[in-house]
């Protein structure tokens, strides 16, 4: 079977048996903002495990797109993607235990209308109970009364039969939660056979064992990680990982191995490049999610969901430089994503352009900076990498701190991690408040590409006042190797074509090649220039002027400040406006770029 007839089969298949299909939500949640993405196949459908009737019934079915990182690490294994899609038949308060495991053995070993697995070579587990929830043996009985040998059916404690698990990072958990039974199944060529507790645990780590179904008995609430209330209905929460079933189904040891990621690897093959299967699957992992991704609105930036997407593309190329392809090869496998997914998604069809274009950027933003970022890692790589060292490769370089991570373990050295944690909350601290900054301007680096920006923050200064009024004065601003961040007072949304106008002002006067020049005035004197400064600000005896023009008199933008600036700013290139948007009463921000 094809992944595309795996995906028909259990639609169909619970479509025979009373469910209603509904599309799968996007990856950004609608209504939820303690998540980034959607991460399991239940988040869309919270409110209805509450008792809120859906417009589609009671018992529903789909295919959930999911995006998880925390197992980023993982990837270039046979199991973990960072995009998968989530198989799911859901029970609002409709049937319970008995009819959900009865369905879940049916179409996995159904050969007629389900998958036509070896029923000897499935592993069940079951919730052992603890001193809130007791064991659940009727769970047990059911699977026992379709033949499943009670030796193959093992007990399991909270972090891995009770949904969701009870892990560092879901410890506080709100929402509604209960008991699971999980399928497994072995993958061996000649089969495990009969397993003891522990051999099952170490066949499952070893991935000899690969859990394919999980069905969740979703009938209590977690407020803050702690058990407060049953629910006012029972409810079922099946999971089937579609990526790990097909690869099951198509007798492959990998998920890479299957018809979802065949095409992508053998095109990376194709092209002239050195043979390294983890970079490999890095690649074909992760242009998969960031073309999702983008196709449901996510744009690279260095915050949130963002963040999270320029992560993926940058590891993507500097893997893809590993193999040796050639620049912007990363854009060529969306078409055959496109392929693979036809039919079935087709907003990726709709936003290929945009897919292609964001890809494209986002390469040529990273590789502005990659080689002389490598070359800093080089200088500094001779021993562990400190926070501070981490933090400039990040902010100067552009390198995520994963990124930084995987070179050094490479090279078997260790990363500070967590003194990068505390030196980036430190940067985004006085970024917010403009405290103890080298000068002003929220400039931390000084590269080419900062420099860059943190002129153009001058000539954007000046253009606002001309187009908005002089009661326009600037309140703080971020620069990163991205982008350039300025907020300002004013106390309205700007029109879309006050935006057009202050582009207009800035790309005509890049084109003028007005110079860059600076002065140092006694503060009196400079104050009497009329150049922009920030009575907040302590200030010298002596101060300097940055000034766009020709002469001081005659100057487009003059201020007090403390540098670096480019010489001319004709190499400044196209500035565009991002967004404007509120950040408190009367204070916008715009975010900016330069092309």
């Amino acid at each position: 079977m094809t992944s595309n007839e795996i995906r028909k089969r259990f639609i169909e298949f619970f479509l025979k048996r009373g469910h209603i299909e509904i599309p799968s939500a996007s990856l950004v949640p609608a209504n939820d903002p303690s998540v980034l993405f959607n991460t399991a196949g239940m988040q869309p459908l919270m409110p209805y495990f509450f008792g809120k009737k859906h417009p589609d019934g009671d018992k529903l079915v789909n295919s959930q797109k999911c995006v998880r990182t925390v197992d980023i690490d993982e990837i270039g294994d046979n199991t973990h993607a960072t995009f998968f899609e989530m198989l799911g038949n859901w029970s609002l308060g409709d049937y319970f235990k008995k009819e959900a495991i009865n369905w879940s053995y049916e179409f996995l070993t159904s050969k007629t209308e389900g998958l036509g697995l070896d029923p000897m070579r499935l592993y069940v587990t079951c919730f052992a109970g603890d001193d809130r929830i007791p064991k659940d043996t009727d769970a047990v009985e059911i699977w026992k009364s379709f033949g499943i040998p009670e030796n193959r059916i093992y007990f399991q404690g909270v972090d891995s039969n009770w949904w969701p698990a009870v892990k560092k990072e879901e410890d506080g958990w709100t929402g509604p939660t209960g008991t699971c039974s999980e399928m497994f199944y072995d993958v061996t060529e000649d089969g495990l056979g009969d397993l003891s507790p522990d051999q099952f645990r170490q066949a499952d780590e070893e991935q000899k064992i690969v859990e394919i179904w999980n069905d969740v008995f979703m009938e209590y609430e977690k407020k803050d990680g702690e058990i407060v209330r049953k629910l006012p209905q029972k409810n079922v929460d099946t999971g089937a990982g579609f990526e790990r079933l097909v690869a099951v189904v198509q007798k492959k040891k990998s998920i890479f191995d299957t018809d979802l990621f065949v095409p992508l690897i053998q095109h990376i093959r194709e092209n002239p490049s050195i043979a390294r299967v983890r970079s490999e699957r890095i690649i074909a992992d992760h242009i998969r999610t960031a073309t999702f991704l983008i196709a449901d609105g996510v744009s690279p930036s260095n915050t949130d969901r963002g963040y999270i997407l320029r992560r993926l593309i940058r590891r993507a190329v500097r893997h893809a430089d590993v193999l040796k392809l050639p620049e912007n090869f990363l854009g060529t496998l969306v078409p055959i994503i496109e392929e693979i997914y036809k039919g079935v998604y087709p907003e990726i069809t709709l936003k290929k352009a945009k897919i292609l274009s964001e890809l494209s950027l986002e390469e040529e933003k990273f590789r502005k900076t990659l080689v002389s970022g490598m070359r800093q890692f080089e200088k500094i790589s001779k021993e562990n990498i400190t926070a501070l060292e981490a933090f400039t490769l990040f902010s100067s370089y552009g390198f995520p701190v994963e990124l930084t991570k995987e070179i050094a373990e490479e090279r078997g050295l260790k990363v500070d991690e967590d003194g990068f944690k505390r030196e980036l909350s430190r940067h985004q601290d006085l970024s917010r408040v403009g405290a103890e900054q080298k000068f002003k301007g929220g400039l931390f680096g000084t590269g080419e590409i900062e420099t860059k920006y943190h002129t153009a923050t001058h000539l954007l200064h000046q253009a606002l006042r001309d187009v908005l009024g002089t009661s326009v004065e600037q309140k703080g601003s971020n620069i990163t190797v991205e982008r350039a961040r300025f907020d300002f007072a004013f106390d309205r949304k700007m029109t879309d074509e006050e935006k057009k106008k202050v582009e207009n002002i800035i790309n005509e006067k890049i084109q003028a090649k007005l110079p860059v020049n600076k002065i140092i005035m006694k503060k009196a004197d400079a104050l009497k220039t009329g150049a922009l400064h920030f009575f907040g600000d302590k200030y010298g005896d002596e101060v300097n002027v940055y000034y766009i023009g020709n002469s001081l008199t005659s100057a487009y933008s003059k201020e007090f400040c403390g540098g670096p600036h480019v010489e001319n700013i004709s190499v400044l290139g196209n500035f565009k406006i991002l967004k404007e948007e509120a950040v408190s009463a009367g204070v916008r921000r715009i975010k900016a770029v330069l092309k």
